[in-house]
């Protein structure tokens, strides 16, 4: 399943994963994401990931804010302000219900302290937007949005029948619902539809496209590093 293509792949996203395609590999196949597959990881590690996540969902609703300023047509603020509430509003109640389950309020997870793999992403993104354009911006959190697409997707085509039993079933069947997976079709149409208006229809032509390439690499590099600190819920690394 390590060259999974999920239906919406095309355009710039599929150029830019094709460039990084060992660190894509990498960030989609980690151990972190067998387990949650097979529901073998150990539930320290999830909550561990889920509570850094909320944390991180924070700082990522308020890149798609910065995304709505740095827009140049109403089209673009709404696309940034949609995804935006799909993170506030939806995405982080999938973490309360199941931190919920652990007794774990809202309070105590704000509380918690940001493991510096979660500081060192979030803060890249929201670099990449402030001393960029929308273009540098939409680059830096496509890894995320549509890497957890793709996971939902695949680990759906592996579980089968099994999901059924599955502890992270209901995390699973989030990204993997129409619900995510049309989060994902509209950001990568963004993608698209900015990087033509700003490079043209041939990106990779472009002098720019390698910037937003290694870009691209480092934001997928950083979501690496956010599973391995998933699977090390005493240390924070």
């Amino acid at each position: 399943m390590s060259d999974f293509t999920p239906p919406w792949e095309q355009g710039v996203f599929a150029a830019l994963k094709g460039e990084n395609h060992a660190d894509w590999n990498a960030y989609v196949d980690h151990a972190f994401v067998r387990g949650l597959g097979d529901g073998s990881l150990p539930e320290a590690c999830f909550r561990h990931y889920l509570i850094q996540d909320y944390l991180f969902l924070i700082h990522f609703s308020r890149a798609y804010a910065l995304a709505v300023y740095k827009s140049d047509t109403l089209e673009d603020m709404r696309q940034a302000a949609v995804t935006m509430d799909a993170l506030l509003n939806e995405e982080m109640q999938l973490h309360l219900r199941y931190c919920a389950q652990w007794g774990l309020s809202e309070a105590e997870m704000l509380r918690a302290e940001e493991a510096p793999g979660n500081l060192a992403y979030t803060r890249f993104v929201l670099d990449a937007g402030l001393s960029g354009d929308l273009l540098d911006l939409l680059t830096a959190l496509a890894p995320c949005v549509a890497g957890y697409g793709e996971i939902g997707l695949r680990l759906t085509a592996l579980s089968g029948e099994n999901i059924a039993d599955n502890p992270y079933r209901d995390w699973i069947e989030t990204y993997a619902g129409a619900d995510y997976q049309s989060v994902v079709v509209a950001a990568l149409a963004q993608l698209d539809r900015v990087s033509a208006a700003r490079i043209g229809e041939d990106a990779g032509a472009s002098g720019r496209w390698k910037s937003l390439s290694k870009t691209f690499g480092a934001a997928t590099r950083l979501e690496v590093g956010f599973w391995d600190m998933g699977m090390a819920p005493n240390h924070s690394s």
